[in-house]
């Protein structure tokens, strides 16, 4: 059996318990070596077969799952963040499939909720914004043209933008063509939840001059949107004393004044 597991963002105790407890029983790891905190590694068993996929071609990684499952042992494919959010892990197991390998899949945390927590953020404030839009800049994979930065912006939502450090300056323009204005929030965060977390409020027009002044070239999220200043937004009518749920009647607002009131004097 072949598990893909999330590894988190990157604080090594942000990995899922299901995922730990596979690293710890795992018989062969093959781990993205280039993103993934090696001290997850400190989980596997002393006897475990350890490999960076950072050194490796898709068909190599593969013919360790065949070697491995012949064999009859377990493997884990551990891969940063949340695997379904650019994790490359659909052509894994598409091969696997061919070969009647079985897989399960264990998520983990991704990095734009790592540095959501890292900045004490909401994404969806009523009023503000009730979307969050996952994307990246078309880089040396394409992006389909019905997902452009321009197409995205349009839409004045929260974003966060992966894979994007090295082309801020595009990034601001493109964001700025699409609608937003030079002075709305933005944030850059390197390497959000590990020990050497940085992280920069600043606006999309600062965004670059931001990664430039503090050395920030790669492996860094950028948020994007008035959500970051979390000002002028509405309160949530789940918690309105006058709203009904499923398990809560609304209240009368006027007993509840007289009786403010009356504990008052």
């Amino acid at each position: 059996m072949v598990y893909f597991v999330g590894a988190g963002t990157g604080a090594v105790d942000l990995i899922t318990v299901r995922g730990m407890n596979l690293l710890m029983k795992a018989d062969v790891i093959i781990y993205a070596g280039s993103l993934v905190n090696p001290e997850l590694l400190n989980y596997a068993q002393d006897d475990c077969e350890i490999y960076d996929s950072s050194k490796l071609v898709l068909d190599e990684v593969i013919g360790i799952m065949k070697k491995s499952e012949s064999e009859g042992k377990t493997t884990v494919r551990l891969h940063t963040g949340e695997p379904s959010i650019y994790g490359a892990v659909r052509e894994q197991m598409d091969e696997l499939e061919k070969l009647s390998i079985q897989y399960e899949s264990c998520p983990g945390v991704s990095a734009c909720f790592g540095a959501a927590a890292s900045l004490n953020l909401e994404y969806t404030l009523a009023g503000i914004s009730q979307s969050l839009i996952i994307t990246r800049m078309e880089g040396k994979t394409k992006v389909p043209p019905k997902e452009s930065i321009e197409s995205f912006a349009a839409h004045q939502a929260s974003m966060a933008i992966y894979l994007s450090t090295g082309m801020l300056k595009e990034l601001a323009e493109k964001l700025i063509a699409g609608g937003y204005n030079g002075n709305t929030p933005a944030a850059l965060v390197y390497k959000a939840t590990w020990p050497e977390e940085e992280a920069y409020i600043c606006t999309i027009d600062t965004l670059y001059d931001t990664s430039v002044n503090h050395g920030i070239t790669k492996t860094a999220l950028v948020i994007v949107g008035d959500v970051i200043l979390h000002q002028n937004y509405k309160k949530s009518r789940l918690y309105a004393p006058d709203f009904s749920t499923e398990y809560r009647s609304a209240k009368d607002l006027q007993i509840m004044e007289r009786v403010q009131i009356k504990n008052e004097i």
